[in-house]
């Protein structure tokens, strides 16, 4: 195998792992927070060294804001939108079947 080889499959597989999480990320993001915040407990320990509590505490997620792109599912709004309210110079079609 040649170095080329090897530097290509490094950035392919580079590439696949941040995809994978990214749309991990966007699939489930209670999910994707919960095992955040569970990694982040852990490397935040006071007996760690100082590089895993930095990368601890950069793996914290972010506080929810209480909006509807956290995906914090507290509130319960975060359902799909109804319709909007339907105009009242559009009348709906009406199909009759015919006289014969």
């Amino acid at each position: 195998m040649t170095m080329s080889l090897l530097l290509q499959y490094i950035v392919i597989g580079v590439l696949v792992l941040i995809s994978a999480v990214v749309t991990f990320d966007k699939v489930a993001p209670l999910a994707s927070t919960r095992l955040l915040a569970s990694a982040s407990a852990r490397l935040n320990k006071p007996w760690r060294a100082p590089w895993l509590r930095a990368l601890g505490r950069r793996l914290q997620p972010k506080q929810a804001t209480g909006n509807c792109g956290d995906g914090c599912s507290t509130c319960g709004s975060c359902g799909p939108k109804p319709p909007a309210a339907a105009r009242p110079d559009v009348q709906p079609l009406e199909f009759r079947p015919r006289n014969r």
